[in-house]
């Protein structure tokens, strides 16, 4: 219990720093929160009209559908902060600096990981008023939308221990930004997220199906009552979107936590 109590006292302290470096340059909340909300307005009204929802619903009902595909959207691209920062602070040799202090090893990382968790709440709760502003609402219980932003955290929270160990590995944050962008990219727009899947051409829509985050998408939809009428769900990982999602979820931390730990520890001890 000493043990656990030290970790969890280190990784408050890094995560602390973390939310700060935020507070005091805030550049990095407002170029976070600019996004996803430049997305809902740009689809919701520029699009919405055009691309529509399953069963032929209006302008209106596409922003109902659209806003939980971006909440998946900007928090797995919020979850990039992890990689990024860790990459800077290699960069400047602040790890460094965190390696010659009485601190443990794995603290550096849940820290990071923990802080950009909060930074997701916050940017969550904004994105939730601009939505609820353009006409989207929660047609579910409170408990419901409870577990549907959860999960929406838990997946960013997995993926940000996959940038952890690429920051690890990539070490100067231009390089990370340009990997991620053209990875991140395509693995968010091929989903649910934006249009419904019958549009997708035979292949592509298979992949789309058993697309982790096209069952994060559709289990949000679920959560919050925002599945429009007559959507296919053809394949068994949309069928069960959620115990899906949680499975990639406990995955990707079973495989990339140990990684990224050991990664910190060599990287560290150059």
């Amino acid at each position: 219990m000493n043990g656990l109590a030290t970790v969890v006292n280190d990784s408050s302290v890094i995560a602390k720093r973390n939310i700060l470096k935020i507070t005091r340059i805030p550049d990095l909340l407002v170029g976070t929160l600019i996004s996803p909300i430049m997305f809902i307005l740009l689809f919701g009204y520029v699009f919405g009209g055009a691309i529509g929802t399953p069963g032929g619903g209006s302008a209106a009902d596409y922003r109902e559908f659209l806003v939980p595909g971006i909440f998946a959207q900007t928090v797995i691209f919020g979850a990039t902060v992890t990689g990024a920062g860790i990459a800077d602070d290699m960069q400047k040799g602040i790890i460094e600096r965190f390696r010659s202090l009485p601190m443990t090893q794995s603290a550096v990382l849940v820290g990071r990981t923990a802080s950009d968790v909060i930074l997701n709440v916050i940017v969550i709760v904004i994105m939730s008023l601009t939505g609820l502003v353009i006409g989207w609402r929660i047609r579910t219980s409170f408990l419901d939308a409870l577990v549907g932003f959860a999960l929406l955290l838990l997946f960013a929270y997995a993926v940000s221990w996959v940038m952890g160990l690429l920051g690890l590995l990539i070490r100067t944050p231009e390089a990370f930004n340009n990997l991620t962008f053209l990875t991140i990219f395509p693995l968010t727009f091929i989903t649910n997220a934006f249009v419904p899947l019958e549009t997708f051409p035979g292949p592509l829509k298979v992949v789309a199906q058993w697309n982790p985050v096209s069952t994060l998408v559709q289990a949000a939809r679920e959560r919050f009552g925002n599945v429009p009428p007559g959507t296919e769900l053809g394949s068994w990982s949309l069928q069960n979107a959620e115990l899906y999602t949680l499975l990639w979820i406990l995955l990707v931390l079973a495989v990339f936590v140990p990684l990224a730990t050991r990664q910190y520890k060599r990287a560290a001890a150059r």
